[in-house]
């Protein structure tokens, strides 16, 4: 793959929300695990953990979030669990380099907030000062799968400034 495939594979990732019932086999799923675990980290210190969450705890996992229809469509779900001093920062990065390895791996994905932490927590069995805020719902992508379309993207010059907000790029 060249320099342009990758770039060109960033720019076209999308969120899919429709998933075959297939299950991901584990071996599968230990090369997304091992994506998520060599992400860069603030201060290298990897203040995260990874649950992966299928059948029934899925669901009950569903239950914490306003719009998880992606998540109970999914065969399984990484829960991203930031970890006391963890940033939330470092939790994004993760579920993009997930989403990014699973693309290349040929499956959909499509990421989660859990809007109800203390829910989560509870279901999650998290230890005292752990939150899981996000999650990232995988599987391999229904025949009919396809991104929402909202539009595209915002002009640049409404989005990137150089040395103060406002001024053009």
């Amino acid at each position: 793959m060249t320099t342009n495939d990758h770039y060109d594979r960033i720019l076209s990732l999308r969120a899919l929300r429709s998933y075959r019932d297939d299950p991901l086999p584990d071996a599968l799923i230990e090369r997304l695990l091992e994506t998520a675990r060599w992400t860069g980290s603030s201060k290298n210190l990897q203040n995260w953990s990874f649950i992966v969450v299928d059948g029934d705890q899925k669901e009950r996992l569903a239950t914490c979030g306003d719009f998880t229809i992606p998540l109970s469509a999914a065969p399984v779900a990484f829960a991203l669990v930031e970890e006391s001093a963890g940033y939330e920062f470092d939790t994004g990065r993760v579920a993009q380099n997930v989403m990014l390895a699973a693309d290349a791996l040929g499956l959909a994905s499509c990421p989660i907030t859990l809007h109800r932490e203390a829910d989560a927590r509870a279901i999650l069995g998290l230890p005292e000062g752990a939150r899981c805020r996000y999650a990232v719902a995988l599987g391999y992508p229904a025949d009919d799968a396809a991104p929402r379309n909202f539009g595209g993207r915002k002009p640049m010059g409404d989005v990137a400034y150089r040395n103060r907000h406002g001024e053009s790029w």
